[in-house]
């Protein structure tokens, strides 16, 4: 019976190993030739649209809360085309239809947030 964990311990070991061996490296290689030239344009937040250790009840765009929001939602839909389109041909019809109208009401939410200009970055 145990006989059967031998595979995943030494899958468990080696992925293990590879992890250290890299880590290592990189920071071998990292330290060897990095440079460290800081500037205040490297230090500056980014991303975020705001310093990091200000007043924590400073205001900042809702277009932040927007784009998150896109994504998820984009990114959702492709999670649900992956195991859609690897049953397409045991649940047939329906299951196409279904994924159809699923498409359609996020290609109209796209459409309505494309022309709300929520997409337009200034």
């Amino acid at each position: 019976m145990l006989e059967n964990y031998f595979p995943v311990l030494i899958f468990l070991a080696m992925g293990a190993v590879i992890g250290i061996v890299l880590i290592a490296l990189g920071l071998l290689l990292g330290h060897i030739l990095g440079h460290a030239r800081p500037d205040t344009e490297k230090q500056s937040p980014y991303e975020c649209g705001f310093e990091a250790f200000e007043d924590a009840r400073m205001k900042f765009d809702v277009r932040y809360y927007l784009v998150a929001i896109l994504f998820i939602i984009f990114d959702l839909e492709i999670a649900f085309l992956f195991p859609w389109a690897v049953v397409l041909d045991k649940i047939g019809m329906a299951g196409f239809w279904a994924m159809m109208i699923f498409l359609g009401v996020l290609v109209i939410g796209f459409i309505y947030e494309w022309r709300k200009g929520a997409l337009e970055w200034e």
